[in-house]
């Protein structure tokens, strides 16, 4: 295939993928089957193109996951997951096993299959996927507690269903010490990733670098060496690239809006190339033989194997029936457990392709099932949260020559700066209200202006009282003009701004 004929190619796909959001919007449907099915049309079977290579597949799915992870880690404020921290870290490993250990027991028996590769199927259906989460659980307006949960969850339960996929799919005997290399593995890549992230985020601070377009380019970077760090030292690259993206994400980075816009750009080529790229390697003529099994399997992780996971993670925290029923149904499965089915097969050494054959047909059977009807289900169950989930958005651009900082901040619908008199902020000393900008016009503000939602303003702050400044708007934001303040070393001014 020439180059240009290549290029052209992948830009059509591209463009196809792109429109398919809207077009997706529109039917209610998840982007991700119009993906699939892109792969599908362009794959051996429709038009042509051939590609079975299953090491290539694989290799490409876990890049994918991994600039997904960094997307999600980036965008998650850990205001929103700080207090879902407990539940979600129980429901990425607790649960897993639990799920590996019902589904592998059930499938055992209804389908026959010899115990360890029974929990190996577990194994590969147990994931939730970052990509199928942090697409359609945003466009869902439930209780930032609920919403932290599942990010969390499925950011970071990659990690340990790949090293139980690795275990149970090789040949090698599981001795008492593999619980122990697991520990290891996801203590590691956690403490890597942490390292990293912290270590990317100072030096981002002071590397004045001289176009603004850099800084995404670092940040991403940092999260893939991250990646190439932790599996160095033998242990999650995935979780360490989850958690460095959650420390830079939620650091004192300039032009972080920039970095946040840059990620998720590339966060939906790697979902778009991903799906396509799954769509193209699957088989027609093999998945009616695999819809059987996959209704099995769908039936056995809906009415069983998710729910009683999510029970046994919800049992310390006393979780209201409600909110353990939605937590189940929105256990979405994507792109992860494909590839997981595609790591099953290179460590089997060829095996298990009747599994990916049965996963593939499963994630589009719970993607049509899960996906579509989320909002009606969180709806029944009374979950709906009644205020917009978006925090406001503050981006920050360093002043190095006058060593003061300039906050773009701004107003999202639902939040409490609206209508707050701009005296009423209460800014620390030194920080100051410069511009607002409101239906495309710019002007300068004073103490008596009132905000709006859907303004944007500009304030200039000391990098001293930068971070206090920021504070306060967030806590104005989130409670009101009348929100306590514990006053720190950037004082209440007082002043306008």
């Amino acid at each position: 295939m020439s180059l240009e004929l290549m290029l052209g190619i992948s830009a059509g796909v591209l463009l196809l993928g792109v429109l398919a959001v809207r077009v997706s919007v529109r039917l209610g449907l998840p982007s991700l089957l119009l993906y699939l099915g892109i792969g599908v049309l362009l794959g051996e079977s429709v038009l042509g193109i051939r590609f079975d290579d299953t090491g290539l597949t694989e290799s490409l799915g876990l890049t994918a996951l991994v600039l997904i992870l960094t997307e999600g880690g980036l965008t998650t404020r850990w205001s929103a997951v700080r207090p879902a921290l407990g539940l979600g870290l129980l429901l990425s490993t607790l649960s897993v096993l639990v799920s590996i250990a019902v589904a592998g027991g059930l499938l055992h028996l209804l389908l026959d299959l010899e115990w360890r590769t029974a929990l190996l199927w577990g194994a590969v259906l147990s994931s939730t996927d970052a990509a199928a989460v942090f697409s359609v659980l945003r466009g869902v307006a439930v209780p930032q507690r609920l919403a932290g949960t599942l990010e969390l969850e499925s950011g970071m339960n990659d990690a340990p269903v790949v090293i139980a996929v690795v275990v149970l799919a090789g040949t090698e005997a599981i001795s008492w010490t593999t619980p122990l290399l697991v520990v290891y593995e996801l203590v590691a890549g956690a403490v890597v990733g942490v390292l990293l992230g912290l270590g990317a985020a100072w030096a981002l601070r002071r590397a004045a670098l001289p176009s603004t377009g850099l800084y995404p380019l670092a940040a991403i970077a940092s999260c893939l060496l991250a990646f190439a760090a932790g599996q160095g030292v033998h242990a999650s690259g995935l979780l360490a690239t989850y958690c460095a993206a959650l420390v830079l994400g939620n650091s004192r980075l300039p032009h972080r809006s920039g970095v946040v816009s840059f990620a998720e750009g590339t966060g939906w080529i790697a979902q778009i190339g991903l799906f396509v790229l799954l769509g193209l390697y699957a088989v027609p003529e093999r998945l009616p033989a695999a819809v059987v099994p996959a209704l099995i399997c769908a039936a056995v992780v809906l009415l069983a194997a998710r729910p009683l996971s999510v029970a046994a993670a919800a049992l310390p925290f006393r979780v209201p029936w409600r909110e353990q029923a939605f937590l189940s149904w929105a256990g979405l499965r994507g792109a992860v457990p494909i590839v997981l089915a595609l790591v099953a097969v290179t460590e089997g050494g060829g095996q298990n392709q009747r599994l990916v054959d049965v996963v593939f047909v499963l994630v589009v059977l719970l993607t049509l099932v899960q996906g579509t009807s989320l909002p009606w289900v969180a709806r029944l169950l009374g979950v709906v949260s009644r205020t917009d989930t978006r925090g406001v958005e503050v981006d920050a651009a360093p002043l190095d020559e006058v060593d003061a900082e300039l906050l773009q901040v701004k107003v999202p619908p639902g939040s409490r700066l609206h209508g707050v008199y701009l005296r009423e902020l209460r800014l620390p000393r030194g920080a100051t209200v410069s511009l607002v900008v409101r239906d495309a016009e710019a002007f300068s503000p004073g103490g008596d202006t009132r905000l709006r939602e859907g303004d944007q303003f500009l304030v200039v702050s000391t990098r001293e009282n930068r971070e206090d400044t920021e504070r306060r708007i967030r806590d104005v934001d989130r409670g009101g003009k009348l929100v306590r303040w514990h006053e720190g070393r950037g004082r209440p001014s007082g002043r306008a701004g």
